[in-house]
């Protein structure tokens, strides 16, 4: 197995007021993978493979509040709790690009991630996977 990454760096920042707490909460949004595009890594997804492993991260990960993202750009497949900075809360598909939506936590790294967006840091997605490769 192989991990493989991928970075956007095209995303827009969206703050809202939660109704519950009175804070106002900060998410980042935008293209978070894309298929039938080759990547700056060389790499094609084929859209039926995406659509297939979108749906199941939905169902298994976003939809129970377990799709948690780092500070950085780790490279290895696992979760480091103690680095998580924000959470996943949507994927939809526009043609072949999949939109998502995350939620900036209040976590140590969370708070490192929201400080430089409020200080005008351009911040980007990194989507991490294993696969195998077909020649």
């Amino acid at each position: 197995m192989k991990l493989f990454t991928e970075l956007v760096e095209d995303v827009k920042y969206i703050t809202e007021a939660n109704e519950k707490t009175g804070k106002k909460d900060m998410y980042i949004e935008g293209i978070f993978l894309q298929a039938e595009l080759q990547n700056r890594n060389g790499r094609m997804y084929p859209e039926s493979v995406m659509d297939k492993e979108v749906a199941r991260y939905m169902t298994e990960q976003v939809k129970t509040n377990r799709a948690y993202g780092e500070l950085g750009h780790p490279d290895t497949p696992s979760i480091n709790l103690d680095r998580v900075s924000h959470m996943i809360v949507d994927l939809r598909k526009e043609g072949t690009n999949y939109i998502g939506k995350a939620k900036i936590l209040e976590t140590p790294m969370g708070n490192i991630a929201r400080g430089l967006s409020e200080g005008g840091a351009n911040l980007g997605v990194s989507s991490r996977a294993l696969g195998s490769l077909k020649m």
